[in-house]
């Protein structure tokens, strides 16, 4: 038997730096889509539509985008921010390195799983269907967290790199075959 598992990556978080000491009140006038409640939250939160995204500014000029499906559309993301803030006349660096924090996959292995088995037979697994209906598998290479269901329907996060949570899932289907559980 063969599985070929399906990944998609849904969220990718990455952060980058913009500058240093930007004023946020300025920011919040210029950046239309933006929320801004310093009695709340340090950061300004900016939405954006093309790409879909999400940002958190900071005044320290650190940006956390959230939202996007790929890095290339991070930097798009972080690229449009730059651009309306120097149109509003605010100081900010172009030069930018972009650091992916987590990348969030919703997988699929096609097949119903038991995930009684499947905690018994992998290690470093948590299952407690009381508490959550999946199974917490803590893989160690690639260091990633899948969250397994019952339906064969997966979640991957704290991958760095997309192609991660391919092999990642990969290696499960893998695994499970292995082991007889599939």
């Amino acid at each position: 038997m063969e599985i070929k598992p399906k990944v998609d990556i849904v969220n990718i978080v990455a952060s980058t730096s913009i500058g240093d000491n930007i004023n946020l009140e300025d920011v919040s006038m210029i950046l239309e889509d933006s929320e801004y409640e310093p009695e709340q939250f340090p950061g300004l939160i900016c939405h954006i539509d093309n790409p879909k995204a999400a940002a958190l500014i900071f005044r320290s000029g650190k940006v956390v985008c959230t939202g996007t499906k790929s890095v290339e559309m991070v930097k798009s993301a972080i690229k449009e921010i730059i651009r309306r803030l120097k149109e509003g006349n605010i100081k900010v660096n172009d030069n930018f390195e972009i650091t992916t924090q987590n990348i969030v996959a919703a997988g699929d292995l096609g097949v119903k799983l038991n995930l009684d088995t499947i905690s018994a037979t992998l290690t470093d697994t948590e299952y407690e269907p009381e508490q959550f209906p999946g199974l917490v598998y803590r893989m160690k290479d690639p260091n990633v967290v899948i969250l397994i269901f019952t339906s064969g329907k997966l979640v991957c996060t704290g991958a760095r790199e997309t192609e991660e949570c391919t092999r990642a899932v990969n290696k499960l289907a893998d695994q499970l075959l292995e082991v007889g559980v599939i």
